[in-house]
C-alpha cells in the first residue's frame, strides 16, 4: 500500500510545527526552573548597575547652533565672475566643491580648525593634575564633541560633554569663535589668492599686449597699409584700421560703373535729351549750372515758337546756343567721368598686396584686439575683486548662544540601572538553559517519547492520586490483560521517582490486578520473567543518558513492553 506524498507532507509541516512549540516550551520550562537563580543573577548586574551609575562623575553639556554660510556669498559681481570663469574659483577654493555642506562639516572637525581647543583642553586638564600624556585628538572628537547639521538645513548644532562642568563653557565659547574665524579666513584667503592670481595674469597680457600692437603696427609700416584711404574716412588706432579688400572692392565696382557710363555717352551720339538726363544725374556737374541754363533756354524756345517760326532769327540763335551748350557739357561729363575713373583705378592699384598680406594683417589685428580685451577684461575683474576684499563680510552666525545645560547630561541612571537588570535577566537565562542542558535531565513529554521504545499509554497527574484508579483499572483490563500462563507484570521506575508516588502507584495497580503478581524492579534481569512489563517515568528523574543505555538493554531482555506511564507534577486537570 503507497502513502499520500500529500498526507505525508502535511504530517511533516505538522511536525516540524509541534518541533518548534516544543523547543518554546522546553526553553520556558528550563527558565522557569531556574527562576531563582535568574533572579539572583539580574539583582547582581542591578546592584553592580546602580553602583556604577551612582559612582560615576556627571557629564556636563554646553551646545550651541550656528548658520553655515556659503563661502561663495560674495558680491554679485563677483559672484557673476566666478560663473563665469570655473578655472579662477577652483583656484581660490570657492568652486561648486565649497558648498558642500557635508565637506564643510568634516573640516570643521579637522585639527586645522579645532587643535587650538584640543590644546587649550589639555592644557586645564594637566593643572587638574589628569595625566593627558596619552590623549589622542580623533578621540577627544569623538569622545565630547558632537557636530551635525539640522537635516535639511545648513544649521549646524554643536554640543560638547566633560566631567569638569567649569571648563564646558569655556571650550564652547572658544569653539564657536573659532568657526566664526574660520568663515572669514577662507575667504580672505581665496580673494587674496584672486587678486594676486589675476596680478599675474595682468602682468602676462601687459606685455602680450604691447607685443602684439607692435607687430602688427610694424607689419602695417611694412605694406604700407595704413597710408590707404577709403570711403572719405580714416581712423589712425590699428585696432580700426581699414579694410582693405572693401577698399579694392569699391574701387573695382566704381571703375566697372564709370565704363558703363561711358559706353552709355558713346551710344547717345547727338541726343541732347538723354545726355541732359545722364548729366543731370552727377551732382559734380549739375552744381555748375549748366543744366540749369539749358533748362532756361528751352524755356526761351517755347513762347518764341509760340510766335514764331524756327527761321526766326531769334530762335535760330537760341538754337545755336543751345547746341554749343550741350556740346561744353558733353565735354564735361566725358572729363568728369574719365577723372573719377582714373581716381577710382589709383585706389584700386593701392589697394592691391601680394597674396597672404591682407589675412595675416587680419590675424595680427585680431591677435592685437584680443590681448587688449583680455587685458581689460583682467583689470575689470581684479578691481571687482580689491572692492570685494574691502567689503566687510560678516561672520557665521550664532541663532543660539552657547549655553550649559542646567542639568548633567550623563549618567542616566535609570536608564543604566534598566539596562544592567535587561542584562542580568538575559545572563541569568543564559546560564539557566546551560545548566539545564548540562545536568542532561529529560523534562519534555515528547523527549520522553522518541527516548523510549514504546507507546505513551496514560499521561497522570502526580499530584491527584485519587485519579488513578480509574487509570490503574483501565490498566489491567487493557494492555495488562490476562493472557493465560504467566500472569505476572512488571513495573519498572525509571530514574529516581519519589518513593511515595512510586508506592501508591504500585499500590493501585497490584489492587486493579486482582491477585496477580507485580514486580516492581528496575532490574531488567528480574522482571525479564515476567508477561509484560510497563514502564513508569516521571519528568526531571532520568538523564537521557540512562534512557539510551535502558533502551538498549531492553533491546537485548527481549520481553514484551506493554508501554508506559508518565507522572507528571505540572499536569494541569481542569
Amino acid at each position: 500500500m503507497t502513502k499520500n506524498p500529500s498526507s505525508s507532507q502535511t504530517v511533516n509541516v505538522a511536525s516540524a510545527q509541534a518541533d518548534d512549540e516544543i523547543d518554546l516550551r522546553q526553553v520556558a520550562g528550563a527558565l522557569l526552573r531556574h527562576k531563582f537563580l535568574i533572579a539572583k543573577i539580574a539583582a547582581a548586574t542591578l546592584v553592580l548597575s546602580g553602583l556604577y551609575a551612582f559612582t560615576r562623575n556627571p557629564v556636563w553639556e554646553g551646545q550651541f547652533q550656528i548658520v553655515l554660510q556659503n563661502e561663495t556669498e560674495t558680491s554679485s559681481r563677483a559672484m557673476s565672475l566666478l560663473q563665469s570663469n570655473p578655472g579662477l574659483a577652483n583656484l581660490i577654493g570657492v568652486g561648486a566643491g565649497s558648498s558642500d555642506l557635508e565637506t564643510e562639516v568634516q573640516i570643521l572637525e579637522s585639527p586645522s580648525v579645532l587643535k587650538p581647543i584640543f590644546d587649550f583642553v589639555k592644557i586645564q586638564k594637566a593643572k587638574s593634575g589628569e595625566d593627558v600624556s596619552k590623549w589622542r585628538y580623533k578621540n577627544w572628537v569623538e569622545d565630547n564633541l558632537s557636530i551635525e547639521l539640522e537635516k535639511g538645513t545648513s544649521v549646524l548644532n554643536l554640543e560638547y560633554r566633560d566631567t569638569d562642568k567649569e571648563l564646558v563653557l569655556p571650550v564652547i565659547n572658544r569653539i564657536s569663535k573659532a568657526y566664526q574665524s574660520y568663515s572669514g579666513r577662507d575667504r580672505a584667503k581665496g580673494i587674496s589668492q584672486a587678486i594676486s592670481y589675476l596680478d599675474e595674469q595682468i602682468g602676462i597680457y601687459q606685455n602680450k599686449s604691447v607685443t602684439s600692437l607692435k607687430t602688427a603696427q610694424n607689419f602695417a609700416i611694412e605694406q604700407d597699409l595704413t597710408a590707404l584711404q577709403g570711403d572719405g574716412e580714416s581712423d589712425n588706432e590699428i585696432k580700426n584700421a581699414i579694410n582693405i579688400e572693401a577698399i579694392r572692392v569699391q574701387a573695382a565696382n566704381e571703375i566697372r560703373n564709370i565704363n558703363e557710363q561711358l559706353k552709355q555717352l558713346n551710344q547717345l551720339n547727338d541726343n541732347p535729351e538723354t545726355l541732359m538726363y545722364l548729366g543731370r544725374n552727377i551732382p559734380e556737374l549739375a552744381s555748375q549750372g549748366l543744366p540749369q541754363t539749358l533748362d532756361q533756354l528751352d524755356t526761351q524756345l517755347a513762347l518764341l515758337r509760340a510766335k514764331y517760326t524756327d527761321k526766326d532769327d531769334s530762335i535760330r540763335r537760341l538754337l545755336e546756343r543751345r547746341r554749343l551748350l550741350i556740346e561744353v557739357f558733353k565735354r564735361q561729363t566725358y572729363g568728369y567721368l574719365y577723372a573719377q575713373r582714373t581716381a577710382a583705378e589709383a585706389r584700386l592699384a593701392a589697394a592691391e598686396r601680394p597674396k597672404g598680406v591682407l589675412i595675416k594683417y587680419r590675424e595680427l589685428l585680431r591677435t592685437a584686439a584680443r590681448d587688449e580685451a583680455t587685458l581689460t577684461r583682467l583689470e575689470a575683474e581684479r578691481q571687482v575683486f580689491a572692492l570685494e576684499q574691502a567689503r566687510n563680510e560678516e561672520p557665521w552666525e550664532l541663532i543660539s548662544t552657547p549655553t550649559l545645560l542646567d542639568n548633567p547630561v550623563a549618567p542616566r541612571k535609570k536608564r543604566m540601572m534598566a539596562l544592567g537588570l535587561l542584562a542580568g535577566i538575559v545572563l541569568g537565562s543564559g546560564v539557566s538553559l546551560v545548566v539545564d542542558r548540562r545536568t542532561g535531565l529529560v523534562f519534555s513529554t515528547d523527549e520522553l517519547q522518541s527516548l523510549l521504545p514504546c507507546p505513551l499509554l496514560k499521561h497522570l497527574s502526580a499530584m491527584a492520586q485519587d485519579t488513578w484508579t480509574d487509570a490503574a483499572d483501565l490498566l489491567a483490563s487493557g494492555p495488562l490483560a490476562e493472557t493465560g500462563g504467566n500472569t505476572a507484570i512488571a513495573l519498572i521506575p525509571l530514574g529516581n521517582i519519589p518513593s511515595d508516588q512510586l508506592q501508591a502507584f504500585s499500590e493501585e495497580l497490584s489492587r486493579a490486578l486482582k491477585g496477580r503478581d507485580l514486580v516492581v524492579s528496575a532490574d531488567l534481569r528480574k522482571t525479564s520473567e515476567c508477561a509484560t512489563q510497563l514502564l513508569l517515568a516521571a519528568p526531571g528523574v532520568v538523564t537521557r543518558t540512562q534512557l539510551s543505555q535502558f533502551s538498549q538493554k531492553l533491546a537485548l531482555q527481549g520481553a514484551p513492553l506493554a508501554g508506559w506511564v508518565l507522572l507528571d507534577p505540572e499536569l494541569d486537570l481542569g
